[in-house]
C-alpha cells in the first residue's frame, strides 16, 4: 500500500491545502474495489509481488530501470515477467525491470528527448503530468531532479501498472492518481510545471482543458502541451466526422498557428512551439507486451500519409508556455 501522507504534505507546503484536504476521499472512491472488475484481481496481483532488495535504479535513461539480471534467480525472474504481463497491454515505456525488458507499444523515450532540452529545469519543482499513463515520464520527471511528481490517468489499469513498478522501485516521491484533471478543486495554483501530452485531441472541449491547465499553475509556471496537429494557417482545425486512426475519441486536431491562439485566448505568455514531428510506426507499433492493433494497422495501406480514414496521418507538435 503506497504511503500518500508525503503527497498530502507536498500539497499542503505549496498551499493546495484544498486538494490535500479531499484527496484522500478521492482515493477512497478511486480505489473502490466495487466500482471495476478487475481492480481486486489487479491489486492481488501487486500485492503478490515481494519487495526485491536492489541498488540499481536508472531514471534518466531511455529505459526506466529497476534492479539487474544478478538480483534475481531465475526462477523468481519468470514469477515476476509472468506477474508484468499480467497487465498487458504495457503502453508507455520502456521498463527494464530486474532485466526484464518491458517493449512497450510507444517509444516514449522519444517523445521525452524531443522536449527535455526545452523546458525549465525540474530541479525542486512540483510537477503534475496530465493523462500520464503508466507513469512512465513521471519517472523520467523524477530522474530530472523534480521534486514531487503527481500523475493522474482514469484508467485503473494504468494506475495498477504504476504501482507494481512503485513497488519494484521502493518509496519516491512519484504518485499515479486515478483520477482525472477534472476532479481537482478549482483555483488550485499550485504547480511549478504541469504536462499534458496526448491528451487536448481527446477532450470535448480543448478551450476548457487549457483554461483547467492554467488554473493548475501557479503565476509564472510552464505548461509542456504536446498534442496532435494538422497542417495549415490560423483558425484551421480538422474535427473527424467519425474515427480518427481508428480512434472513437478524437475531437480537435488544430495546425500550430491556431494552438498557439488557442494558448494565447487562454491567457498564456511566453509562446513557444519547439517540435513537430511525424509519428512513425517505429515509434508506435505491436510488442509482445502490447499485442493488439497498433499504427501501422491504423494507416492507410497504400498511403501511410494518410489514416485508414483518409484523414492526415498523426503529427505531433510539442508547446511550452508560462502562466500569467
Amino acid at each position: 500500500m503506497i504511503d500518500y501522507q508525503p503527497l498530502y504534505n507536498a500539497l499542503v507546503d505549496a498551499k493546495a491545502e484544498a486538494w490535500a484536504e479531499i484527496l484522500p476521499q478521492q482515493l477512497e472512491r478511486g480505489f473502490d474495489l466495487t466500482k471495476h472488475g478487475n481492480l481486486a484481481e489487479w491489486q492481488a496481483l501487486v500485492d503478490s509481488v515481494p519487495e526485491l532488495p536492489t541498488a540499481q535504479r536508472v531514471l534518466d535513461a531511455d529505459a526506466v530501470q529497476i534492479g539487474c539480471a544478478n538480483d534475481l534467480a531465475l526462477i523468481a525472474k519468470t514469477q515476476l515477467e509472468s506477474q508484468l504481463k499480467a497487465l498487458h497491454p504495457w503502453r508507455k515505456g520502456p521498463y527494464n525491470l530486474f532485466d526484464i525488458n518491458i517493449d512497450t507499444e510507444w517509444r516514449s523515450d522519444w517523445k521525452w528527448n524531443r522536449l527535455k532540452n526545452h523546458i525549465a529545469p525540474l530541479e525542486h519543482r512540483l510537477v503534475l503530468d496530465v493523462g500520464c499513463g503508466n507513469g512512465y515520464h513521471c519517472w523520467r520527471m523524477l530522474g530530472a531532479g523534480a521534486k514531487t511528481v503527481v500523475g493522474i490517468d482514469p484508467m485503473m489499469l494504468n494506475v495498477m501498472q504504476f504501482q507494481l513498478v512503485r513497488k519494484l522501485y521502493g518509496e519516491a516521491p512519484v504518485y499515479v492518481l486515478p483520477m482525472g484533471i477534472e476532479d481537482m478543486p478549482y483555483g488550485l495554483k499550485a504547480f511549478d510545471t504541469v504536462f499534458s501530452m496526448g491528451v487536448l485531441y481527446h477532450r470535448r472541449s480543448p478551450i476548457d482543458h487549457l483554461m483547467e491547465l492554467r488554473d493548475c499553475l501557479q503565476s509564472g509556471g510552464e505548461l509542456v502541451l504536446e498534442t496532435l496537429v494538422i497542417d495549415g494557417g490560423l483558425g484551421q482545425v480538422l474535427l473527424p466526422e467519425d474515427r480518427y486512426a481508428r480512434m472513437r475519441n478524437v475531437w480537435f486536431l488544430p495546425s500550430c498557428h491556431t494552438l498557439i491562439g488557442w494558448l494565447t485566448r487562454c491567457g498564456f505568455k511566453n509562446i513557444r512551439l519547439v517540435d513537430v514531428t511525424v509519428t512513425s510506426i517505429e515509434e508506435q507499433r505491436t510488442t509482445e507486451w502490447m499485442t493488439f492493433h497498433s499504427l501501422k494497422d491504423f494507416l492507410d495501406a497504400e498511403n501511410p500519409q494518410l489514416t485508414c480514414e483518409g484523414l492526415p496521418a498523426p503529427k505531433r507538435a510539442i508547446v511550452i508556455a508560462n502562466a500569467a
